[in-house]
């Protein structure tokens, strides 16, 4: 007999900065699957272990995160799969597909909760570059700080990054990825530190958040000088 599984079926039916974030991520990292039985999942696979017990938490789900190892030097592998039909209507409702990574689109967002659906998205499918690189021009060595986000839908970064200009952001451009695999929208330092700006919020937060990501643009920050122009 299975066994009886909490959970928040109404969690994407009301914005909340936590329904928001979680709906982020699993624009970046989730799937959804009606199987030839007639049974609903929805599933989030990371290799951040603490992304998906945020979402247990904050989903009151008490479905099992399961480990997945796939070899070699790859990192390991993180799943949790939930059975709701409910979720997969609203889902669907918010514009979300089965096989979506060529065709996301982006869900309309109340204003109030975009800085939370950016942070979920970029903590599965945004990255952060600091590192130094010799500069040919200046003959010497110097600091290059970008942040991106990717995806496979050219039209969903595209109109993520119109929303971003909306609220601060200046620049930005979106592009073909090196390895052809898809799309990236690429950030300068300054829209960098506009991006951590509108994520966090510079202040003491309660909210969900992948510390690692954080940590690594509050360390570029921190190196580059940044962080009064955090206060103005």
């Amino acid at each position: 007999m299975p066994v009886p599984r909490t959970l928040r079926h109404d969690f994407f039916k009301t914005w909340t900065p936590e329904m928001a974030y979680v709906l982020g991520f699993f624009a970046a990292d989730g799937s959804m699957l009606r199987n030839g039985r007639g049974a609903h999942f929805v599933e989030f696979t990371v290799v951040d272990r603490i992304v998906l017990e945020h979402i247990q938490q904050y989903t009151n789900s008490s479905h099992r995160i399961s480990t997945r190892e796939r070899g070699g030097n790859t990192k390991t592998a993180y799943r949790l799969q939930i059975g709701s039909k409910e979720w997969f209507t609203d889902l669907s409702r918010l514009g979300f597909t089965q096989h979506k990574s060529k065709t996301l689109q982006f869900p309309s967002v109340p204003r109030k909760y975009f800085s939370d659906f950016v942070r979920g998205y970029f903590d599965g499918d945004g990255c952060v570059y600091f590192g130094e690189h010799y500069a040919k021009d200046r003959g010497k060595m110097r600091f290059v700080f970008t942040t991106s986000f990717t995806c496979g839908n050219r039209t969903f970064l595209e109109e993520l990054h119109a929303s971003l200009l909306q609220v601060g952001l200046l620049g930005g451009r979106v592009a073909v990825k090196g390895d052809k695999s898809g799309y990236e929208l690429v950030l300068s330092h300054n829209d960098s530190l506009a991006l951590y700006r509108l994520m966090y919020h510079t202040g003491k937060i309660s909210f969900p958040y992948l510390p690692r990501k954080r940590e690594k643009l509050e360390r570029a920050i921190q190196v580059l000088g940044l962080g009064k122009r955090l206060r103005e």
